[in-house]
């Protein structure tokens, strides 16, 4: 009979933690969906978010140390983030650009042993700097991971999220952890400063604009450019590490 009483208890618990943060979905899912292009659905969002929510409520743990809102954020976004990956929005000619444009910088930049800029990529790939830039800004908008891979709040509560993972898992994570924040520390000075500024101080385009003193469209451009650069030297590392 206990446990009867127990169940049903539990059972209140999670249907007030969740009527209580239905505002969180909705705060996630505008976030994320200013992010990207206008075509993605902020309702088909939220909807995944709630799904999310739900399954936060029903794995909650306190012991572990998390508060509920930090650890259902993080199975909130990636509900949402599962569900664009499900009904990929992204053209696949965006992805086969995206993919060559990141091996030409990894080809140059380990021919030239520097940072290879603009004109040689486009000129590497035959085309004009116009389309490469265009190429960019697809990649900015294309984007829908944070660069962290932690969520909305950092590497913490990524750790809580992946507690269930195995020794061996759980290294490879802070490898690649590692690796991404050299890669990071490693861009262009003013890559790495939009990067800052997009994702950790969560400014927009147009604010990280007014800070550099550049147009939207150009800081859209840098963003792109800083994420397949990423993307190149991050895919050079995972192949060394399958050695």
């Amino acid at each position: 009979m206990s446990a009867v009483v127990k169940s049903k208890s539990e059972a209140r618990e999670e249907a007030e933690l969740v009527r209580a943060h239905t505002d969180l979905v909705k705060r996630i899912a505008h976030h994320l969906a200013a992010r990207l292009p206008s075509s993605v659905d902020v309702d088909d969002l939220i909807q995944a978010g709630v799904i999310g929510l739900l399954e936060a409520a029903r794995h909650y743990n306190g012991s572990r140390g998390a508060s509920f809102e930090t650890y259902a954020g993080i199975r909130i976004r990636g509900a949402m983030i599962d569900e664009l990956r499900h009904n990929d929005w992204a053209p696949r000619s965006v992805h086969k650009r995206e993919r060559q444009v990141a091996e030409a910088i990894r080809h140059l930049e380990q021919e030239t042993g520097r940072v290879a800029r603009d004109p040689e990529i486009a000129e590497r790939l035959k085309i004009g700097l116009q389309e490469y830039h265009a190429i960019l800004s697809d990649a900015a908008r294309c984007q829908v991971l944070s660069i962290n891979h932690g969520g909305e709040n950092g590497d913490e509560d990524h750790e809580v999220a992946d507690s269930s993972h195995g020794p061996a898992e759980q290294l490879q994570q802070q490898e690649f952890r590692h690796e991404l924040a050299q890669a990071i520390g490693d861009l262009p000075e003013r890559e790495r400063l939009v990067l800052s500024m997009y994702y950790e101080r969560d400014m927009n385009l147009r604010e990280v604009g007014a800070v550099l003193d550049v147009s939207e469209s150009r800081v859209c451009q840098i963003h792109g450019q800083a994420l397949l650069r990423l993307r190149s030297r991050l895919k050079a590392w995972k192949a060394e590490a399958a050695i």
